[in-house]
């Protein structure tokens, strides 16, 4: 995991939702929009502090 925070098209681990998760939308620089990394849905966080990057979005478009 880096240590840089997450932004859109990077792979998080959600530490309050115990979940990996795509980030798909940051919202005013305040509300991050999740969705899973695999499989339908999302949700949001406002605590930047407690998503972990994983992978980032750099890596991520090779994975696609």
């Amino acid at each position: 995991m880096t240590g840089r925070r997450p932004w859109v098209g990077d792979l998080v681990r959600d530490r309050d939702a115990d979940r990996l998760a795509v980030v798909t939308d940051v919202r005013g620089g305040a509300l991050w929009v999740l969705r899973p990394e695999c499989g339908g849905g999302q949700w949001t966080s406002d605590r930047p502090g407690r998503l972990a990057v994983v992978t980032p979005r750099e890596e991520m478009r090779h994975r696609l």
